[in-house]
This record gives structure tokens, sequence and C-alpha cells, in this order.
């Protein structure tokens, strides 16, 4: 094996992820184990399906979270997106591009307005996001009474379904709107943070904004793209979770913050800024997934989920602030 790929690996061995994903696989072993049902096709798929919303939304707050910023507005943000996407589309005709760029607008601009609001008026992020989450959510049960949805256009209900086969008798599986959603979403993120100079200024901005602001960094700009990409990432989030569900709950969406900052904090991203990827994110996603997916499949009340996540996100906070105290000690020691 080459030199570079013993010491990629010998890094990688040494990470965050690198213990996420023994701490998976061992998970993954016993639970296919207690229960055969576990590693199937049908239940990788409908893992894949069903964790598609919280996956995307945990996309864009890594991006916040490398910035050195939280938002916790983006349910609320996803919510009204939906409702008036689809209100529109109901009312006045619409196809796959147009609902898109509908709720991305929608989702994009309510995230820059947390953007300016943190930026303009020095108020820390934590604040205005609770703040708008209020507003926003509140606004939409205003003027929609709570109103359901549950008249979608056709096309739209149908949703998309690709390279469809079969396994068995009776199941059919295929690629679908939620799984290439989420691929897409992840795609797009790791070009954004590896592959762009706007990715290297996220970072350096989130390690410390005020040297990244006496560099020359546009750190209003970076607010701006950061917040509405996690708007983006909330409007396209609404969109696949309504055609899941086959029906627009203006009351459902907020409530579910909880799961997307576990999947985030789980995968090794910090909340102090400039630390997170989106490989760490990923199998952050697939332990909250595979362990929610294990209480089911072990027949354990639903009452406990939350219990073992809030668990789970203290033990890998604590492990990550643990192994950042060791390295900051080895340094002042080198």
């Amino acid at each position: 094996m080459p030199k570079a790929h013993v010491a990629s690996f010998g890094r990688f061995r040494r990470s965050h992820e690198f213990w996420l994903l023994l701490v998976i696989l061992g998970l993954c072993a016993g639970l296919g184990f207690a229960n055969a049902q576990f590693l199937t096709l049908q239940n990788l798929f409908d893992l894949l399906t069903s964790y598609a919303f919280v996956g995307i939304l945990a996309l864009g707050l890594l991006v916040v979270l490398i910035a050195g910023g939280i938002d916790i507005s983006f349910t609320a943000t996803a919510s009204v997106a939906q409702y008036v996407t689809l209100s529109l589309a109901n009312a006045y005709g619409a196809n796959w591009i147009s609902v898109f760029a509908i709720a991305i607008g929608i989702g994009g601009a309510l995230g820059a307005l947390n953007a300016v609001f943190i930026q303009k008026l020095r108020i820390p992020s934590i604040i205005v996001s609770i703040a708008t989450l209020n507003i926003f959510y509140g606004l939409l049960i205003f003027f929609t009474g709570g109103k359901y949805i549950y008249s979608l256009p056709d096309w739209f209900a149908t949703g998309i379904f690709w390279f469809e086969f079969e396994w068995g008798k009776d199941s059919s599986y295929g690629v679908n709107l939620q799984i290439l959603a989420l691929a897409l979403a992840f795609l797009v993120t790791w070009l954004l943070l590896n592959r762009t100079n706007i990715g290297r200024q996220i970072y350096a901005m989130g390690g410390n904004a005020d040297a990244a602001q006496r560099l020359g960094f546009h750190v209003f700009g970076l607010n701006i793209l950061v917040y509405g990409y996690m708007g983006v990432m909330a409007g396209i989030a609404s969109l696949i979770q309504a055609q899941l569900a086959q029906s627009v709950a203006p009351t459902v969406l907020v409530g579910k913050e909880l799961d997307v900052v576990a999947a985030v904090v789980l995968g090794g991203a910090s909340l102090m800024g400039g630390v997170g990827t989106v490989l760490g994110t990923f199998l952050g996603l697939t332990l909250l997934a595979v362990l929610q997916n294990g209480i089911i499949l072990l027949g354990v009340s639903s009452y406990w989920s939350p219990f073992f996540v809030g668990l789970v996100i203290l033990i890998s906070v604590s492990a990550t602030a643990w192994s950042q105290r060791e390295r900051r000690t080895r340094s002042a020691r080198a």
C-alpha cells in the first residue's frame, strides 16, 4: 500500500468518524442478530426514505455550525415553504421545477433574514433563531388556521420512482424522490465545503470570525450564504416530506429539531464552529436511524427513543470535547 494511503488511513483511524463507524457496525451486527428483519433490503430503503427529511436539514445545519452559528428555526421555515408552495401549486398549477423553485426561494429568503438580524444587530444566533422559529410558525398558524391540505396535484402525489426492480414476490424497490433528494443534498454540500474557496472561508470564519474579518473575508455575505443555504435545505426537505406524507400539516414539522441537531452533533460537528464534515453527518444520521429503528424492531416502547437519543448526544459531545482537550494538551506540551 502506498505511503500516502497508509498516512490517510492512519489519520482516519484517529478521527471521530472512524470510531463512529465502528459503533454503527457493532450496533448493526447486534440488531441483525436480534431481529432478522433489520438487515433486509426493505428496511434499508424504508430508512433512507423516512430519514431523508432529517438528513437534508442536517446538512444545512452542518454548514451553519461550521460557520460558527446555530439555527433551530429550520422546521418553521420548512413549514412555511411547504404550505405556501403547495397552496400555490393547487391554486395556479405547477410542475416539479416551479414547486422546488418556490420552496427554495421562500426557504432561502427566510434563512437570509436570520443572517441579517444576527449580523447587523449583533444578536446571538441562538436568540434570533428561537425568535424567528416562533414568529414564522405563529404567522403560519394565524393565516392558515392550522388547516391541513389533503389534496395535492396528481403528479406531485405520484412522485418519482426510478430504476424499479422486484425483490421477492410482492416487493419492489427503486430510487424515489426522497432518496434522490438526499443523495443530491449530500453531494452538493460536500462540493461546497470541500471543493470551493467559499467552503474554506466558511471553515475559517467558524474557527475565528475576527481573524477572518481582518483577513478581508466578507463576513456578512458569508453569513447570508450560510443561513440562506440552511433555508434552501429546509425548502427542499419540506417538499419531500409532503410527498411522502401525501398531505401538508402546518403543525407537524415544528418539534423535530432534536433529531436534526442529534445527527449533526453525533457526526462530530462542534457547537463552537470550525469543525464538522459531511461524512460525519452521514454517519451521525445513520447512527440515529439505526438506533431509533432498532428500538422499534426490538419492541421497546417508543417513549424511550428521546431518552436514548439524548443520552447518545451527551456521550458524543463529551467524547468530542475530551478529544479536543487532549489534542490541545499535547500541542501545549510539544
